[in-house]
């Protein structure tokens, strides 16, 4: 890092800000919408879950988003822009990039890809609606009834605390590599609450309470800024959670579904 760099000798080892963003309403929402509606126990997409794109909706949401960072000064808009590898994230990214006259620091590489980012497994449960998943695996279906779905781990796929462990390696890179930045990171709903619990020291029962109280919608925001006045290196105080303005001022419909392979709440 060059002696020039404003991070040298830095008093925090914080981003100035941190925003937190799930991608926009995806080709999977609506289907998972449309197999719980009708009582199926498939949900009906037929790619990967990585290559899951936004729906028309989801696009609107993106761009609705992007605009609203454009009109904040340039000095308070995002300047490094994080994303999970999932198309439906991606592009959420590219969106927001394309219209909220977003300067990264790195020109050259805009929008910083980390599969830490990526949403959690499901493994065996994967497209599996609720009813799906009692009839096809009713041992999976008492066992994350008894173990609880933080620490239920489905054959193949994740638990909450697999997705925390990893996400604790990308909150340290943060913290070495864009301190004093201002960073976006545009992910999904599992990912921004796996988050909160991360930063704000949480406990499984204080997380599972915000998750049971609250859908994260697509492409809302969350929000950290630096506080430095009460600790030495400062600290990330939560501003903002699940804000939803920006899609309303845009005239953006607001949707909260989960994605397609995300089993029961």
């Amino acid at each position: 890092m060059p002696a020039s760099d404003p991070r040298v000798n830095h008093p925090t080892i914080w981003p100035a800000t941190l925003w937190l963003v799930r991608h926009g309403e995806s080709a999977g929402n609506v289907a998972r919408e449309a197999a719980d509606a009708t009582g199926l126990e498939v949900i009906d997409i037929d790619v990967r879950d990585v290559d899951v794109p936004l729906s028309s909706l989801g696009e609107l949401q993106a761009a609705a988003l992007g605009k609203w960072f454009a009109r904040m000064p340039e000095k308070a808009r995002p300047n490094v822009v994080l994303s999970s590898p999932y198309k439906r994230a991606l592009r959420t990214a590219e969106l927001i990039l394309q219209h909220g006259k977003i300067e990264p620091v790195d020109p050259s590489v805009p929008i910083i890809v980390d599969e830490r980012l990526r949403e959690k497994e499901f493994g065996v449960l994967d497209r599996l609606t609720r009813r799906g998943i009692v009839s096809m695996h009713p041992d999976q279906a008492e066992f994350r009834r008894m173990l609880g779905k933080f620490y239920h781990r489905p054959p193949g796929g994740e638990s909450w605390t697999d997705v925390i462990l990893r996400l604790r390696s990308g909150v340290e890179m943060i913290s070495r590599e864009y301190c004093a930045e201002r960073v976006l990171v545009v992910a999904h709903s599992v990912v921004v609450l796996c988050m909160r619990y991360i930063l704000e020291h949480m406990t499984e029962e204080q997380i599972l309470a915000i998750d049971r109280e609250t859908e994260v919608a697509n492409c809302s925001v969350t929000r950290y800024d630096n506080d430095t006045s009460r600790i030495k290196h400062g600290k990330l105080e939560l501003t903002e959670f699940n804000f939803v303005a920006p899609l309303e001022n845009e005239g953006a419909a607001v949707t909260s579904a989960p994605d397609a392979v995300a089993g029961a709440k």
